[in-house]
């Protein structure tokens, strides 16, 4: 029962917190914002974060780390080259599970 209290007040603090963040720049920015500035920075602040959140866990998500960079290494070089987002992620993956089986294979 206790658990059930503590899942559902966790949701509804989770709920409060989101919906704060999304109201805030409504009631401060009444106007357009027109810097250039400002505008370039928002645009990015979604990536950052995303980056921000995801990136560590990727080297935690495979049995090794060393296969967990090589699919990295991978995904930058797709990336640079502004392949499709689809593309990066199951060519990264492929060179994850190659690396892998290589490094069992080879017993290290």
């Amino acid at each position: 029962m206790q658990s059930n209290v503590y899942m559902i007040l966790g949701i509804l603090v989770m709920a409060g917190v989101t919906y704060f963040i999304r109201m805030l720049p409504l009631t401060f920015f009444t106007r357009k914002i027109k810097s250039r500035f400002i505008k370039s920075f928002l645009f990015y602040v979604p990536y950052a974060v995303m980056s921000a959140m995801t990136f560590p866990a990727v080297f935690y998500a495979t049995g090794n780390v060393y296969a967990a960079i090589f699919g990295s290494l991978v995904a930058v070089v797709l990336a640079y080259k502004e392949k499709s987002l689809l593309t990066v992620a199951v060519f990264a993956s492929i060179a994850v599970f190659i690396a892998e089986t290589a490094i069992k294979l080879l017993g290290a």
